[in-house]
């Protein structure tokens, strides 16, 4: 059996509206019908873009969020039925560093007082002193002084905080720990050295992470399995090697063509997949494939029926129609992508701009037209930043990231986790 299991989990979050009357009038569906498996000892990666629903997930498995439906089964219990009390004595099996830590750590609190607070409440240690050497103990691990103990958090560095974060989970000694964006608000330095402390006290421990994260490398570099989620919902699941080396979703391919290559020869040869239009709003998602809005190759059954995660092999698993049709090459593309869209529209443009100049209109030579301009906008502006595209997104900040892994990007624009409750 595995460590963790989640089956058909759904958070959906009520819309209210109405003054004197309170009435239900939608729902933010964050996380939509997710089931996937984590085995102990392993790491397991949740990659997308912001308000995907990658944090919601996270914080549903600890019930900091009510499950609407589904099941959370942990070490053979399910945590979605459990009342609060015996739910509150599983976290200490369970724990998260979240994404800032220093929002997440109190600051009229030294360290000392942070740490010990989850020990006494759980019951950990005999007295403050024993729990002050079991403290000293795992701050030495993460590699912080004795001294730090009767420091404040606004006294230590970014890298440093984290480090705390992830000492206050590893001092209630548990068995599985969600990290959520563990180095998104971190230097590049310092993402190096955090990442390979979660390596390092996973073999010393046999810990088992769940990490969440939009950094295409930093996922690649820690995970052992990887799970791609596209508007709460598990678009591709695959072993780490696998995943990147063949994408067959045209969510992720399009996510992994926006991750740069050292190789130059080999990056301007490559195809650069450009998805056009922005992404669904998760209170009004599309019917059908959740994807099928802005997908290349969408036909008319992705309009209507829901794809379901089905494995294609070695445990390959792809939620996709037409994922083999895609591969061996006999669906066709329903939309431009790429670099030939781009030379379609500039010769719009251009076509334009001639027939304005032979009209003896200098004012509207070199103005494309309403179409032209519209095609713009779904091709070469989805290589702009801020106009929502995925693979535009994953390119943006992929410049600074950690130099732990030579293939650097990020799947977002934006941190996950800064938006509302409901968008993960």
């Amino acid at each position: 059996m595995s460590l963790l299991e989640l089956d058909d989990v759904k958070v959906h979050f009520p819309v209210r509206k109405g003054i004197l009357f309170d009435r239900t009038v939608g729902h933010v569906y964050a996380v939509d019908g997710i089931s996937l498996t984590v085995e102990a000892g392993q790491t397991y990666g949740l990659v997308g873009e912001s308000g995907c629903g990658k944090t919601t997930l996270g914080r549903a498995v600890l019930r900091l969020v009510d499950i609407t439906s589904g099941g959370v089964v942990f070490d053979g219990t399910d945590l979605a039925r459990l009342p609060g009390e015996e739910m509150r004595g599983f976290r200490r099996r369970l724990q998260m560093v979240f994404q800032d830590p220093l929002g997440s750590l109190n600051p009229r609190q030294n360290i000392e007082s942070i740490l010990s607070e989850g020990m006494a409440a759980h019951g950990i240690g005999r007295d403050q002193g024993e729990r002050r050497e079991k403290i000293k103990d795992i701050l030495a691990k993460v590699g912080l002084p004795a001294n730090a103990l009767s420091r404040y958090p606004h006294e230590f560095s970014g890298g440093q905080r984290q480090r705390i974060g992830i000492a206050r989970a590893l001092v209630l000694e548990p068995d599985v720990i969600i990290c959520d964006e563990p180095v998104s608000a971190l230097d590049v330095s310092v993402q190096a050295q955090v990442i390979n402390l979660l390596e390092e006290l996973q073999q010393q421990l046999g810990l088992t992470y769940l990490v969440i994260a939009h950094d295409l490398a930093v996922v690649r570099h820690i995970s052992d399995v990887i799970g791609v989620m596209y508007l709460g919902g598990l678009v591709e699941e695959a072993p780490s090697d696998v995943l990147y080396e063949s994408p067959r979703h045209p969510y992720t391919k399009a996510l992994m063509s926006a991750v740069p290559v050292p190789d130059p020869e080999v990056e301007d040869a490559r195809e650069r997949i450009l998805l056009a239009g922005d992404l669904p709003s998760p209170a009004n998602p599309p019917s059908g494939c959740r994807f099928h809005t802005r997908c290349p190759w969408a036909q008319e059954r992705c309009a209507s029926e829901r794809p379901v995660l089905t494995d294609l092999g070695e445990g390959h698993k792809v939620a996709c129609h037409f994922a083999r049709e895609i591969e061996e090459g006999t669906v066709e593309q329903t939309r431009s992508t790429g670099i030939d869209a781009v030379v379609a529209t500039k010769a719009v443009v251009r076509k334009d701009a001639e027939v304005a100049q032979e009209a003896g209109d200098p004012a509207a030579a070199g103005v494309p037209s309403a179409a032209a301009e519209s095609g713009a906008d779904a091709s070469v502006g989805a290589g702009r930043p801020g106009t929502g595209t995925a693979a535009a997104e994953a390119d943006a900040g992929g410049a600074d990231e950690a130099p732990a892994v030579p293939a650097q990007s990020t799947a977002e624009s934006a941190d996950a986790g800064e938006r509302s409750p409901g968008t993960g």
